[in-house]
């Protein structure tokens, strides 16, 4: 829907299509897409990873975060980006909430925390506390912790969830907390990975990738404190626009993306 309403609303002759492609058929996938000379796609989970083995050229973000999730044919070579971690970082200055040069607190070490972190420190954020719990994603958070401090000038450093004396020392030290793990994706109001709102001040930002429900307990209690906050609707938004503007060379015009998106889905 975004894509082909931003094509439409340009001008443009192309289209956005969808196909379920799996890792037996992905290398057949993938040389069709450059034999039909496609000019760009998106790649989701699980093929974020596979994907990488096919393409000619990875940049910096697909690099650091070991998944690719857009491609742009140029000329006949694939070039594979992450725009995950862009469209946070797009999301924050596009709401006033300006992080670059300073600390952040991040929440997860799966695949949208490693984005986000990867851009973070790509992009000048000085310092990042990933926490994450004692589970089959704490190397990955060592991993990430690692590679912020070897192949960026940000300084990273790990702790466990549920070490909450150091959780709630690392966010008093940041200027946003992060969730960038699917805790309450898709549920009513319910589980929050801090303990309660007194973790929170109201100079704190808070941004929660989760976009459904567009409100979720962490965000709720951010707005009672009187944070300044966003869920991840925006950051959707935002890295798809990416994507659009490296296929096109335009800007997507996310004023009616929006609105058509809004009367679509509410």
């Amino acid at each position: 829907m975004m894509h082909n309403t931003a094509f439409e609303a340009l001008g443009l002759d192309f289209a956005y299509l969808v196909f379920e492609v799996d890792q037996t058929t992905l290398k057949d996938a993938i040389q069709g897409m450059k034999a039909l000379k496609v000019k760009g796609f998106n790649v989701s989970m699980p093929n974020k990873t596979a994907v990488m083995q096919y393409l000619d050229e990875i940049l910096p973000a697909g690099q650091l975060c070991g998944a690719v999730n857009t491609v742009l044919n140029q000329d006949g070579r694939l070039i594979g980006t992450n725009t995950d971690g862009l469209g946070f970082m797009l999301a924050c200055e596009a709401q006033g909430m300006h992080i670059k040069g300073k600390k952040i607190t991040v929440l997860g070490a799966g695949g949208a925390a490693t984005a986000v972190c990867m851009q973070a420190g790509l992009d000048g954020v000085s310092e990042i506390s990933i926490f994450q719990g004692a589970d089959a994603f704490w190397d990955k958070a060592l991993q990430n912790a690692e590679k912020l401090n070897t192949q960026t000038s940000c300084k990273a450093k790990v702790f466990h969830l549920e070490d909450t004396e150091a959780l709630r020392r690392e966010i008093n030290d940041s200027v946003m907390l992060v969730n960038a793990t699917g805790c309450g994706f898709c549920q009513p109001i319910g589980p929050c990975l801090i303990p309660d709102k007194s973790y929170l001040r109201p100079d704190l930002m808070v941004f929660d990738v989760i976009y459904s429900p567009a409100e979720t307990q962490l965000l709720a209690w951010a707005k009672e404190v009187g944070c300044t906050c966003s869920n991840g609707l925006e950051m959707m938004f935002h890295q798809g626009a990416a994507a659009f503007k490296w296929w096109m060379g335009k800007e997507m015009p996310l004023d009616i993306v929006r609105k058509v998106f809004k009367e679509l889905y509410g």
